[in-house]
Order: structure tokens, then C-alpha cells, then sequence
């Protein structure tokens, strides 16, 4: 938390950014934008929470030094990117942790009278709500540190894994497992005019940030590649294991 010239609260989207696991300026912005339509969406002005901003930051520039787009958040929505980020990583679970809870001091700053009944109950319904937010935030991190780190080794810096590492995971050869997936539906049968091609992920598991298609040049071609998401690992992992026997 900073304090700008006005002596106001703020964040740093892009010291979140590191703060909360995300290696990669560009992933972290996804996570930004997606805050900002919560926020919209709720019938608020996203623009009162998210401001353009620029930060020096090191970089290959001339002094060493480059300016990099980044974001003044309010710490309402500082708490929105919180919730928006991947509950997986322990940072995230962390950071929604630290937001609900400095969220709901500074709410119980302003505490009602509690020389009336009116007040006391209201007192009770903010502290009833505090640990109400809390009990949630706690279980959600319970239910993601099992898998948090799982895949960690089938990744690359990007947190992906290539189809050809995930069928070693599977001790399998990449032909069959992309075939099984076209057969589990999870992947589409894709032919290119010179025949063959490369089955892909269809876009609802792309959608659900499952899988990843990636354009790549080889030879001077350019071609799709997909590549699995820890999630998608999960799912892959959980559908391989619930085939038929062999006869």
C-alpha cells in the first residue's frame, strides 16, 4: 500500500503483480481487465478503482530504467484483482486473505452506536459478515493447496505444458493421447489440405483456460500448437484415469 500526493490509499498494479505469483506483465493485465468488468458490471464506473497510470521499472533501456504501463488501484480495486486472480497460486489466496481483511477494518472504523439496540445489531451483522468472508477465503485456499504447485515440473515459465510433455506424463506418445482427447471431445479433429494436421483444443476448453493454442514458426511455416494449462493437466490427468480397462 502507497499513499499518493493527496495522502489517499493506493496500489501498484504491477507490484501486485509480482506479489500475487504472476511472472508475466502480459497475464496479469487479463487478470486486471477482468476486476474492471467485475466492477462495471456491478453497476459501478471501473474507472473510479482503475487508473492509467506509469511506472519506472528496470528494463534494457538507455539508463537501464523504462517507464511500463501500469494501474492506481483503490484498495477496493486492488481487493477486485484479488478476486480475480488464480486461486490456485497461495499469493492470490493470500492477497484475497489481506484485502477482506483490511476491507473490513477499515468498514468497522466507522462503528455503529452500540448504545442502541439498532446499534449493537448492526455491529454484530458487520463482525457476523467479517467472519462469515473469512470461513469462505480460508476453505477456497484449503481446496486449492492440494493442486497448488502439482504440475509445476510438466511447466514451462509461461505455466504450460506441451502436449508431447503431457503424454509422457501419461506414459503414452502424443499421437494417441491427442487422438483419445478428439475421441473424448475435448479436442477436434483438425485436417489441413496437404492431409493430417494437428488436433486442437476446442474453444470451450480454451475458454475455461484449460488449454492454450499457440501460433509457432518452424522452418518458415507457421503452424498451432496447444499446450495444457495446470488445469488442464487436471482434467486430462482425471479423464485418462477413468478409461475402460483393457480386454
Amino acid at each position: 500500500m502507497q499513499l499518493d500526493h493527496y495522502g489517499e490509499e493506493c496500489w501498484s498494479a504491477r507490484d501486485l503483480q509480482r506479489l500475487m505469483g504472476y511472472e508475466q506483465w502480459r497475464q496479469f493485465d487479463e487478470v486486471v481487465q477482468r476486476a474492471m468488468t467485475a466492477v462495471d458490471t456491478s453497476g459501478m464506473d471501473a474507472r473510479d478503482h482503475f487508473a492509467g497510470a506509469r511506472k519506472v521499472i528496470n528494463g534494457t533501456g538507455r539508463w537501464g530504467k523504462q517507464l511500463a504501463a501500469d494501474y492506481r488501484l483503490t484498495r477496493f480495486g486492488a481487493y477486485h484483482v484479488a478476486l480475480a486472480g488464480d486461486s490456485r497460486k497461495p499469493e492470490v489466496a493470500s492477497a484475497k486473505t489481506y484485502f477482506a481483511v483490511k476491507t473490513r477494518e477499515a468498514e468497522l472504523v466507522a462503528k455503529p452506536d452500540v448504545g442502541s439496540p439498532e446499534g449493537v445489531l448492526a455491529l454484530a451483522e458487520q463482525y457476523v459478515a467479517a467472519a462469515k468472508e473469512l470461513v469462505a477465503t480460508k476453505k477456497e485456499l484449503s481446496i486449492a493447496a492440494p493442486k497448488a504447485g502439482k504440475w509445476d515440473a510438466f511447466l514451462n515459465a509461461e505455466g504450460l505444458c506441451g502436449m508431447t510433455e503431457l503424454a509422457d506424463l501419461l506414459h503414452t506418445n502424443v499421437r494417441t493421447l491427442t487422438g483419445w482427447l478428439v475421441e473424448e471431445d475435448v479436442f477436434r479433429k483438425q485436417t489441413s489440405r496437404y492431409g493430417g494436421g494437428r488436433n486442437m483444443p476446442r474453444k470451450a476448453y480454451q475458454d475455461a483456460r484449460q488449454f492454450v493454442v499457440k501460433q509457432e514458426t518452424k522452418n518458415g511455416f507457421n503452424f498451432p500448437t496447444a499446450y495444457a494449462t495446470a488445469r488442464g493437466i487436471d482434467l486430462v490427468v482425471d479423464l485418462w484415469e477413468q478409461r475402460p480397462a483393457a480386454a
